[in-house]
């Protein structure tokens, strides 16, 4: 059976086929009895529009091209979430492509050459389904710049940033700052804090959020509380072990990630030191399992879902020209559990 075409319903319903044309796209007034003609013989021959032809012709498929660096990595399910909410909200269609860098390369980030490829490979697919513009999201927060040409196609960055274009990020020096304040506000002033590796922008910014902390409410400053991890548990474990091994170990441990938290609470655990009773300890970024240990991590939040909401909408006002809004950057927010309390008198 032959493809109904947009001549045979015209022909159906004894119309012009620009007549058809301005039912089907609401683009002129048609008298209702004609409208009604119209619409009759669409529904009697099962007419499918073509919803690639008709976008194409006003110069928009309606279409957001996502690469994600890596599906797997915990950030990315729900940025895309965010995406896919509001493309509900707006009729877009969303078209994913992941470029599975973690088991690909690893975290060698620092070789350029070994992703660029692969990205390049993401833009030339998604340019060629005709997407309005992309949305790249990162494994980690990092400088993108120079690593993709979207030829003159929109683009905005999440969980990474470039010096050319337009990213959506949250504050990781405030929420680091928010963390401490809030151990601070318990009672806390010999906090430790466990970092991951130092050629990571959040561990830098992070490290900055406690030293600010430290400086405003004037808490006594030891650098030996200070430990460089690498976000892994094993160093939350070791390193853990070292400060609660210190002839005046601290009574509250800050880790930069939930992961290490938990080398935290079983380094405690092992050396006999109950938490929170003998020391509180805080994790970042309220990854799901944080929420089922014992005891159940206090941890900050990070606003991924928002994120990717903030990240197509501002997609989606410049591919209709329209100007940004002035809106906050995604927040990230305190979620207390049961691992953080006051200390012990002494």
């Amino acid at each position: 059976m032959s493809k109904i075409s947009i001549k045979d319903i015209a022909l159906k319903a004894n119309v012009s086929i620009a007549t058809v044309s301005y039912v089907l796209n609401g683009t002129r007034n048609v008298r209702p009895e004609t409208r009604r003609r119209v619409e009759a013989a669409i529904e009697e021959m099962n007419y499918k529009p073509n919803d690639i032809a008709k976008s194409l012709k006003r110069q928009h498929t309606n279409t957001v091209g996502v690469i994600a660096e890596d599906i797997t990595v915990f950030n990315a399910p729900d940025i895309i979430d965010g995406i896919n909410d509001f493309g509900d909200r707006h009729d877009l269609h969303i078209l994913l492509v992941n470029l599975r860098l973690d088991k690909r390369i690893g975290r060698n980030f620092n070789d350029v050459a070994a992703y660029r490829k692969y990205a390049a490979n993401a833009v030339s697919e998604l340019l060629s389904k005709q997407v309005d513009g992309i949305i790249y999201i990162g494994v980690h927060t990092r400088d993108l710049t120079g690593l993709i040409d979207t030829e003159g196609k929109p683009i905005v960055y999440t969980y990474g940033y470039t010096k050319d274009d337009v990213s959506i990020q949250y504050n990781d020096e405030q929420a680091s700052y928010e963390a401490m304040a809030y151990l601070i506000s318990q009672g806390h002033s010999r906090i430790a804090i466990i970092s991951g590796l130092m050629d990571s922008i959040p561990s830098r910014l992070r490290l900055n959020g406690y030293y600010r902390a430290v400086t405003e409410f004037q808490l006594p400053f030891d650098p030996l509380l200070i430990k460089m991890g690498d976000w892994e548990r094993e160093s939350g474990f070791r390193l853990a072990a070292e400060l609660l091994a210190m002839p005046e170990p601290p009574t509250a441990i800050l880790s930069m990630n939930d992961v290490m938290a938990v080398g935290v609470l079983q380094a405690a655990a092992a050396q006999g030191f109950k938490v929170p009773e003998d020391v509180s300890v805080m994790g970042f970024d309220n990854r799901e399992f944080s929420d089922y240990l014992t005891p159940r991590i206090t941890t900050m939040n990070l606003p991924l879902h928002e994120m990717g909401y903030q990240a197509i909408e501002t997609l989606y006002q410049i591919i209709n020209g329209k100007t940004s809004d002035t809106r906050l950057p995604p927040q990230c927010q305190l979620i207390e559990r049961d691992s953080v309390a006051a200390p012990r008198t002494k």
